[in-house]
């Protein structure tokens, strides 16, 4: 049974309450002295905490997606992740099948388009990762000259999480057909990901030194890949990142630090710099420079500024990083440029993030060009 199914979350319910009448009907034999009702006793309340904890923490992770199987738990889900560099172009793309799914009564892909579930194997960074294409329904009818003459879309998840968030809880795909469909933006073809590509370990979207090279992946292997798999352009100013969190972090990162290959970025709830704890691990190999360059506040401070639109989100009320927010769009200059959505109060969370994505996305997708 999958991690976030129903029949899993019924299960541990069961078996929660199973254990509960087993301790009632066995209590009262066990309430003598001695040795052994003392050690059943213990093991009877050790066993009712395990039991009433485990469905508590699948609601949790069926409401905010952080892993999608039990391999993601066992961090075992990530194939095809070696240290060797894979295939370039068409081939750095594996489709295993299209995500199943409806959206207002339809599962025509004529109407809806295509999710198709692949593995991305990159040719630089030797990472491989699993993602969903959203191809839009104009995409699919169009012939194969034209495809080039969508936007692309690079939308990560935070951490922990997974990439079936952008789709079960951020709806991406189902806010860009409404967003069509309302003529507020026009189709592109969305890339759904986690930057999370060498779980366990939170590289922050980091190159580290002497280890994973997730920039590089997320910049160059990704773009490349996809773009020659579905035949899209590689002009950067056609691609454009957004996530929240820590996708938030990574998509500016990327605009910053790469606007060879993104000319435009949307952070919700962003931070602003690496985050260094017992997930990450060293990320700079002691370099304090390479630290400071990846600090966005100190780069946009001390370093020339690309020519990148950017998009923060916030909350005045309920977001730590607000403060941060504020310093980061009074940083911006020209020729960068900065825009921002500022709720009145929001928590990090979906429910604010939810509010977000839609003007986000359209906000990107205006900002990308094909031509």
């Amino acid at each position: 049974m999958a991690i976030d199914a129903w029949p899993t979350l019924t299960a541990a319910a069961l078996l929660a309450l199973a254990v509960l009448a087993l301790t009632v009907w066995v209590w009262p034999r066990l309430a003598s002295g001695g040795r052994r009702p003392v050690l059943g006793r213990v093991a009877l309340q050790l066993a009712i905490t395990l039991t009433l904890g485990v469905p508590l923490l699948l609601a949790v992770n069926s409401s905010y997606g952080f892993y999608a199987s039990w391999g993601d738990l066992a961090a075992l889900a990530r194939d095809d992740r070696s240290a060797a560099p894979g295939p370039s172009g068409a081939e750095g793309v594996r489709v295993h099948g299209s995500h199943s799914w409806r959206y207002r009564g339809s599962s025509d892909p004529a109407v809806i388009g295509r999710i198709d579930s692949v593995t991305v194997r990159g040719a630089r960074s030797g990472i491989s990762s699993r993602a969903y294409v959203h191809l839009p329904p104009e995409y699919l009818s169009a012939p194969p000259s034209a495809r080039a003459g969508f936007p692309v879309v690079v939308a990560l998840s935070g951490y922990p999480s997974t990439t079936r968030v952008l789709i079960d809880l951020f709806k991406y795909p189902q806010v860009a057909l409404d967003g069509v469909r309302s003529g507020a933006m026009r189709p592109a073809v969305l890339v759904m990901l986690t930057p999370n590509v060498v779980a366990p370990r939170d590289t922050e979207c980091m190159d580290v030194p002497d280890g994973p090279q997730v920039e590089t992946f997320l910049a160059h292997d990704l773009r490349a890949a996809v773009a020659e798999h579905y035949g899209l352009s590689r002009d950067p100013r056609a691609w454009g990142v957004m996530g929240n969190s820590v996708g938030g972090y990574c998509a500016l990162k990327l605009a910053l630090r790469e606007p060879g290959s993104y000319r435009a970025a949307a952070g919700l709830s962003a931070s602003y710099h690496a985050a260094s704890d017992s997930t990450t691990g060293d990320l700079f190999g002691g370099d304090d420079r390479y630290r400071r360059e990846n600090d966005l506040l100190w780069r946009l401070r001390n370093l020339p500024q690309p020519p990148v639109s950017l998009l923060v989100a916030s909350s005045r009320r309920g977001e730590h990083q607000y403060p941060d927010t504020r310093a980061f769009l009074d940083a911006v200059r020209p020729p960068a440029r900065v825009s921002s959505i500022i709720l009145p109060s929001g928590g990090h969370n979906y429910e604010t993030w939810n509010r977000e994505v839609r003007p986000a996305l359209e906000w990107l997708v205006g900002r990308l060009r094909t031509q």
